[in-house]
């Protein structure tokens, strides 16, 4: 039988707090080889991999911006081709996908009461958009929203 020693089982114990929820891994991202989220266990916030994740987080939410602003122009296009509409749509779900990947590390972080996001109640209260806003990109012959 292999003897452990105390840095091996600490690391293993903190790896099954993390598992069970009991301890703040910050997920990282990316992502392993086959797919599985990367979490970060350490109570450095400026150390090497936390600093490596910030600038990775803020590259994707300042391409997601950018998108956005490519997507905007796009779609005030009324004769914008299918195949740029489909591309602008593929883009901007990846860069969701990011920005909700990163809401989620950075939530992390936040107290318990903020982790979940609004509350029912919270949400009910939420402004519905207008619908002059979903008119904005239909053209005369589309049906509105």
């Amino acid at each position: 039988m292999a003897h452990r020693t105390d840095e091996d089982r600490h690391r293993r114990r903190a790896l099954a707090d993390a598992a069970s929820g009991h301890t703040a891994a910050r997920l990282l991202p990316w992502t392993t080889e086959d797919g599985k989220p990367c979490l970060l266990l350490t109570d450095d916030r400026w150390g090497h991999l936390s600093r490596l994740a910030d600038d990775v987080e803020s590259l994707q939410l300042a391409l997601g911006a950018d998108v956005l602003e490519y997507a905007r122009e796009v779609l005030d296009d009324p004769s914008a081709p299918e195949h740029e509409l489909r591309f602008v749509g593929v883009r901007l779900s990846e860069c969701l996908r990011d920005a909700l990947s990163v809401a989620k590390s950075r939530g992390s972080s936040l107290p318990p009461r903020w982790r979940n996001g609004p509350t029912a109640p919270d949400r009910a209260t939420l402004p519905t958009p207008s619908p002059d806003v979903a008119r904005e990109h239909t053209t005369p012959e589309e049906p509105s929203c």
